[in-house]
């Protein structure tokens, strides 16, 4: 389809569309799925942050007929990505917690200056590796939703708007057609 809007979900299209239209986006739409609904893997089930982000992506995929098995792999890795990176963001707030502990034991002259600069630089690398971390799966976690767009809207882009009312047979069953003609 060069120029114009990518094609949308025959769902999604308001306004008149002939019979034949919506016969032929139907069926195109049709063959980019296949019929399995997502199943939600062992490991993300025992994970209750993956299992509620598993659900809550499913529930939306539903609502617009994208909950496929084709996406499987994908949903549920994301959803394990989703968790790590709320795990290590708890990490994070302990590093806080502990910077605070230190700092008022300076303030109450607990610990000398030279120990408090030790640990508090020992717990600025501790979250500057875990913010680090966290960064990566989060970087992962945006390509797979890049990915996954981009592969729902190129595969939209490929449905026909219109049925191709031009295109009579292939020019192989044509000329098969003048063969088995001129054959008898």
């Amino acid at each position: 389809m060069p120029g114009g809007r990518p094609t949308k979900p025959l769902a999604l299209v308001k306004g008149h569309r002939t019979k034949a239209e919506k016969a032929v986006r139907k069926k195109a739409e049709n063959g980019l799925i296949t019929g399995v609904s997502l199943k939600e893997w062992p490991d993300v089930k025992s994970d209750e942050i993956a299992h509620k982000e598993f659900i809550r992506i499913k529930k939306v995929l539903k609502s617009i007929d994208k909950d496929d098995g084709l996406h499987e792999g994908v949903i549920n890795r994301y959803c394990l990505l989703h968790s790590e990176c709320k795990r290590f963001e708890g990490f994070k707030k302990v590093c806080n917690d502990e910077l605070k502990e230190i700092h008022e034991s300076h303030q109450s002259e607990k610990l000398d200056i030279l120990t408090y600069l030790e640990q508090k630089e020992k717990i600025y690398n501790r979250f500057l590796a875990i913010d680090k971390k966290i960064m990566e799966k989060r970087k992962m976690m945006l390509e797979i939703e890049k990915e996954n767009i981009m592969t729902i809207q190129s595969a939209l882009r490929s449905i026909q708007k219109k049925p191709d009312e031009k295109k009579g047979k292939s020019k192989m069953a044509a000329f098969l057609d003048r063969k088995k003609v001129n054959d008898q």
